[in-house]
């Protein structure tokens, strides 16, 4: 099984700084986003990943690179017995995996992305996740996702049971076994929600969803983005997508509240950094 990251698009939102520096590089204190998932592919035993990604970020594949200068300047600290030395090094450490970068030349939608890393992924189920969504908690999101799939053989929808802007999300339309998702209502009006089960935006797709991708594709005007949902409702219609209501915390950074909400609540699980929070917002 490959994980694959959607990482290409602009982080307007994030503008001016987005204009030169990735959003999937923005950091929670010391930590790029990006490396949230990958750590949590990488726990869930998935080693190859695809990131999908553009021609503007090449610093997503130098952060993934060695660092050769540095690693020289630390290991002479740590062969000169500075305790440090070592530790830094563990800090810049390239990640035990393998990546491979697709380039997504124009921005047309996530449906249009998952088709241009195809030839990488359509002999096997690929986890997607997408760095504006973090998970904080055990066991992790991804292993969810596995013991799902593995249980049923079906695709994976990860879900956010009964949120409190439940209307803001796509919302599952349940089957009555309670399990299979039939359909997925995207924003529905308040009081008119198939369920109580939000889409967050992690998957586990099975090889079964690219002749549906190219089926929407070829039927796409060509003009604005296209997206995958038509490729997953008719694996939903073919009954097979299934919902997991996610276990643990999820942090969504996709605009800059959301990222300082994520960058409070990280912090306030560090107690060298909730000592600071502690200090100057006790109100918190």
């Amino acid at each position: 099984m490959k994980g694959l990251i959607v990482a290409a698009g602009y982080g307007t939102r994030f503008l001016p700084v987005t204009k030169t520096i990735p959003k999937e590089m923005l950091p929670l204190i010391d930590k790029p986003t990006i490396a949230f998932i990958i750590e949590e592919f990488l726990e869930t035993g998935i080693n190859d990943i695809v990131i999908i990604s553009s021609r503007r970020k090449k610093a997503l594949e130098d952060y993934l690179d060695r660092e050769m200068e540095l690693e020289w300047l630390f290991s002479r600290e740590a062969a000169a017995g500075s305790s440090s030395g070592e530790a830094k090094m563990a800090k810049i450490r390239p990640y035990n995996a393998n990546f491979a970068f697709v380039h997504q030349q124009d921005m047309l939608g996530t449906g249009h992305a998952l088709l241009q890393a195809r030839h990488l992924l359509q002999n096997e189920p690929f986890l997607v996740a997408y760095p504006d969504d973090l998970h904080f908690g055990r066991p992790p999101l991804a292993a969810q996702l596995v013991e799902a799939y593995e249980a049923t053989g079906k695709s994976v929808m990860a879900a956010l049971h009964d949120p409190p802007d439940l209307h803001r999300y796509g919302v599952l339309d349940i089957a009555e076994d309670g399990l299979h998702v039939q359909d997925i209502v995207e924003k529905p009006p308040i009081g008119t929600e198939p369920s109580r089960e939000a889409s967050v935006g992690r998957y586990l797709f099975t090889p079964d969803i690219f002749p549906f991708l190219e089926e929407g594709w070829r039927a796409h005007s060509g003009t604005g983005e296209y997206y995958h949902i038509h490729a997953l409702k008719r694996l939903m219609e073919q009954k097979q997508v299934v919902f997991h209501p996610m276990q643990g915390r999820r942090l969504d950074i996709g605009a800059p509240a959301g990222y300082l909400e994520a960058l409070l609540r990280y912090a306030a699980d560090n107690p060298e950094l909730k000592s600071v929070l502690d200090r100057v917002y006790p109100q918190l």
